[in-house]
């Protein structure tokens, strides 16, 4: 077998080289990244920290088949592939099958069979009523609350009521960015990303790059330990089976995990308060109270409620389903894996911005959301199929089952810390 260097573009048959798995396994190091992309093998290395997406998503599928996460990430594949022809060094020897690891080849073609036909049902298409009614709604909302403070000042009555308008409106407005930033509502690439910005940056107070590198390292390896930034819970809590009973036996306790499911209730607060979402205080309003501003509590009591909105939200598709070290799964199998469902109701699809439709939005991330419910008979006859769990259960189940999940593991940790 050749040796690719550090530079593709390989030109003619005579210069294109074959390799082995086990030899393209090798290079999934942070200083030397290979991947393959439906038997074509790429040499990313110097590449990698120029990928729009940033270099820990895609160093996250160095040395394996990339085909599926390619796919699923790229709204315009044929475009991405003229940037990725420098950087071919070869393809996989004529004897190599084309997916690593013993994954089930069966499983994956038929999977990307379902994707072909959601192509093909134009289920990858927005639905421009969709977003523009989703987002005048919000607009309302904002602009519901600012008359409430124009006609009846700062009181506190008016201020809590507020308070509950701008956190409905900004929990939406999240799911918004959220659309934008999986390019799922315009065809170019380029319109979201703006429109992303937009929404991210001046109705959210985030960074739009900052939740782009987060997030798609989320979807690439969801509740893999050292992967998923959404697990990286910087010691306070500990989650799955295996990293509890780690902590327990390494003597480490940088809090009571075993009360970590009380915690939680605290915890969830973010620190972050955009104003830019906070009516101003007229000048000519009073506090009612002395001391004690109502605008200081519109912003503390609207952001406690959107940062337990946000988080239980998003928790509760993954919290509870396995996390875990990489195991190098399939596509379709790893994000089943990590990834449940809330059942479909009107309600729920508005309250969640349809991440009730987890397991699909995370097997087709660029897909408009208001499509998952059409793409799901398909996905679960292929689970069906291949005996893979699809896993759905009620809007109020899955919120306990967070908290059950982080009693297990603190349990876990407690007895590993006591008795291994």
């Amino acid at each position: 077998m050749g040796k690719g260097g550090e530079q593709g573009g390989a030109s003619g048959e005579a210069q294109m080289r074959f390799y082995t798995w086990e030899e393209i396994q090798r290079h999934n190091l942070r200083t030397d990244k290979w991947l393959v992309i439906d038997r074509k093998v790429y040499n990313v290395t110097k590449w990698a920290d120029r990928h729009p997406g940033g270099h820990r998503v895609i160093s996250h599928c160095a040395g394996e088949d990339a085909t599926d996460a390619f796919q699923a990430f790229h709204i315009n594949p044929t475009l991405v592939r003229k940037f990725l022809k420098p950087l071919l060094i070869g393809e996989l020897a004529p004897g190599e099958p084309s997916q690593d690891r013993d994954k089930n080849s069966e499983l994956v073609e038929d999977f990307r069979t379902l994707r072909k036909t959601a192509e093909d049902m134009n289920l990858f298409r927005a639905s421009p009523w969709f977003f523009s009614l989703y987002l005048a709604h919000i607009i309302a909302m904002e602009v519901v609350a600012w008359l409430m403070v124009s006609y009846f000042g700062t009181g506190w009555i008016t201020t809590l009521i507020i308070s509950c308008i701008l956190t409905t409106s900004q929990a939406q407005a999240g799911w918004l960015q959220h659309d934008f930033g999986h390019l799922s509502v315009f065809k170019k690439s380029s319109w979201n990303h703006i429109v992303h910005k937009f929404v991210i940056g001046h109705l959210k107070g985030a960074s739009a790059n900052w939740w782009n590198h987060r997030h798609f390292q989320h979807h690439a390896k969801p509740n893999i330990f050292k992967k998923d930034p959404d697990v990286n819970m910087l010691h306070i809590f500990v989650l799955g089976d295996t990293q509890p009973v780690e902590y327990g036996k390494k003597k480490l306790k940088y809090l009571p995990y075993n009360h970590q499911h009380e915690y939680f209730f605290l915890i969830t607060v973010e620190p972050r308060a955009p104003l830019c979402c906070c009516p101003p205080q007229p000048p000519t309003s009073r506090p009612q109270l002395p001391g004690t501003s109502p605008w200081l509590l519109l912003v503390s009591f609207r952001r406690f409620l959107e940062s337990h909105w946000f988080v239980w939200v998003t928790q509760m598709n993954h919290i509870p389903m396995e996390i875990d070290s990489e195991k190098h799964r399939d596509w379709l199998s790893s994000q089943m894996a990590a990834t449940c469902n809330i059942e479909q109701s009107f309600f729920n699809d508005w309250f969640t911005g349809h991440l009730n439709f987890q397991i699909e939005h995370h097997l087709f991330p660029t897909m408009p959301r208001h499509n998952f419910w059409k793409v799901k008979p398909l996905v679960k006859s292929l689970c069906a199929k291949y005996g893979v769990e699809y896993e759905e259960k009620p809007l109020g189940r899955a919120f306990v089952d967070i908290i059950g999940s982080l009693k297990r593991s603190g349990d876990l940790w407690l007895d590993a810390y006591l008795h291994k």
